[in-house]
Formats: structure tokens, C-alpha cells, sequence
């Protein structure tokens, strides 16, 4: 079988993408700071996974490499110290894993490396992967992370960042926080609502990067993203249509600003994302739009 070391294993993304790669009967090398958990979490998956702590731990050179390490972006304020955790389980993992795999003899076939749509800055339009970076905090934390990947010694590997969208899943993530508002009525858009969210189901992403460990298409960075971003009262409009719940209580800027300083931003002005160069390259998205996304998930 042939051999993933993935990060990020224990995370939203983790959660759909390690049952699909054993289901590909993948060997897996797995880096998690907490075993125990880990073998709980994923205890009923019949795989052949080596859990390690450590990069120092990898052994010999893995066929394909998925570094999707970080803490989660919104899951609090941030202060000074939550953007050095930030930028530590993204760009000080990432350096270290390329140590590491430098080291090694030999090169990996594939490496598929997390980045994110905030590498592009904040309210910008229909970008695509030939656009430049912000400069925003978020921005320079996507582009900074990118840059850790590519210091890899290499002659042959294929190297894929791929820039996610809010993903869209259940349970947890960023519906599992939308949920019970939602359904209690109390839902609504957030600030003038005109903001736009490129997002992604959660499938289609775990299907994005099994494309390209198998497909290999041309290298570089790739937009995980539905080809059809919505704005926020789009969005908002259409999670109470599925649920059948009203979506009249609009969320004020200030206050959000008031609780969470800086990180409302990515809230109140986002981004407008096209995955160009994955359609491009032929890749299918099985839900290109909203509706459908959310119809599927809340079936």
C-alpha cells in the first residue's frame, strides 16, 4: 500500500478525510500530540495508521505528504498571543515537517499543503490563483505558510497548496455553530449581509485532495472553493429556507467588533473565491451550489 503522512488528523477536515483515504487503502503516518485520543476518535476504522508525536519519529520518506496542521482561524479573539499560536501550528509545523522530509533520503510523489482563501485579503472579488496576496494579519499568515512549504529540497515532487473556503459539513464546524440559532429562529445576517462567503462542502474537498494525489494535475495552488460564493444574506436566506426557520434578526457590526476585535473582519467582509485552475484541470464539484450543499446535509 502506498504511504500518506497526513497532519491535521483530528480536525474537521480530518474527520471525512481519514476514513476516505483508508477507504483507499492507504498506509498511513499520522502526527497528533495526543495518541490516546487520536486511537479513540478513529478506534473503529480497520486501517493500518502509525501514530507519531513527532516529525523526528518519521522513519523513512513517505509516497505522499498532507499537511493540513493549524489551530482553528475563528475559534477565538485574537490577541497577540493567539496569532503566535496561529502562525506556530501552521508555519513552525510546516517548516519542521520540511526538516524533516529534507533529511530523508529520497522526495515524496505528491505533497498537498494547507493554505487558506484568506490568502488573497479581505473583500476583494472573483479572485482566482493568479492573484497576489493582502496584507492583512490572516493574509500574511496564508502567504507566510505557503512560503514554509516550498522550502523543500526537491526535483520531482508535485506541490499543491490548496487555498480553502469555509467549509460546510456536519456535525461541528462552521454550521455546527449556525445550527441551533438557526433552528431556534434567532438566525440572521451578519452586518449589512453584503459581505461574500466562499465556501466548500466538505466532501467535495476531501474529494479535491484525493484528486490530486491520483490525477496529479499541474502543480502550484489550487482554490478549494464552490465556483459559486454567495454573499452572507444569501447565505443566510438560504440556511433558513432549508430549515424551514426565519432569518429576520440581523446581527449588528459593532457589537461583533466589541467581542471579537479583529477577527470580525473575516466575518464582516470576506471574499469572493473561483477555483479556476481546479475546474480547469477537470475537476468535478458535486455541489457547486448552495442549495444543494445544505439541502444534502441537512437530508
Amino acid at each position: 500500500m502506498a504511504q500518506i503522512l497526513l497532519t491535521g488528523v483530528t480536525g474537521f477536515i480530518g474527520d471525512a478525510l481519514l476514513p476516505a483515504l483508508v477507504n483507499d487503502r492507504y498506509s498511513l503516518i499520522c502526527l497528533t500530540r495526543d495518541p490516546r485520543n487520536a486511537l479513540k476518535k478513529y478506534r473503529n476504522l480497520n486501517a493500518s495508521i502509525q501514530w507519531i508525536t513527532n516529525f523526528e519519529q518519521l522513519e523513512s520518506m513517505p509516497e505522499y505528504v498532507i499537511n493540513l496542521s493549524g489551530e482553528g482561524i475563528a475559534d477565538s479573539r485574537w490577541t497577540d498571543r493567539r496569532k503566535q499560536i496561529l502562525r506556530a501550528s501552521r508555519i513552525d509545523v510546516t517548516k519542521a515537517l520540511v526538516s524533516r522530509l529534507n533529511q530523508l533520503d529520497g522526495e515524496p510523489s505528491v505533497v498537498v499543503s494547507g493554505s487558506a482563501v484568506g490568502y488573497y485579503g479581505l473583500q476583494v472579488c472573483d479572485v482566482t490563483e493568479t492573484d497576489s496576496s493582502g496584507s492583512d494579519f490572516a493574509a500574511r499568515l496564508c502567504a507566510d505558510w505557503e512560503a514554509s512549504i516550498s522550502e523543500l529540497e526537491k526535483d520531482q515532487t508535485q506541490i499543491y497548496t490548496i487555498r480553502i473556503g469555509v467549509v460546510l459539513g456536519r456535525p461541528g464546524g462552521f454550521l455546527g455553530r449556525l445550527e441551533i440559532p438557526f433552528k431556534l429562529g434567532v438566525g440572521g445576517p451578519l452586518g449589512r449581509g453584503d459581505q461574500m462567503l466562499s465556501w466548500i462542502h466538505r466532501d467535495d474537498l476531501v474529494a479535491m485532495i484525493r484528486w490530486l494525489l491520483s490525477t496529479t494535475p499541474e502543480p502550484g495552488p489550487y482554490n478549494a472553493t464552490s465556483p459559486e460564493p454567495v454573499s452572507n444574506l444569501e447565505f443566510t436566506k438560504t440556511l433558513g429556507r432549508v430549515l424551514n426557520r426565519p432569518t429576520l434578526l440581523r446581527v449588528p457590526a459593532a457589537p461583533m467588533r466589541m467581542v471579537l476585535g479583529e477577527l470580525a473582519d473575516l466575518l464582516l467582509k470576506g471574499q469572493s473565491v473561483k477555483p479556476h485552475r481546479a475546474i480547469d484541470q477537470g475537476f468535478h464539484f458535486e455541489y457547486p451550489d448552495l442549495n444543494g450543499a445544505l439541502s444534502a446535509l441537512f437530508r
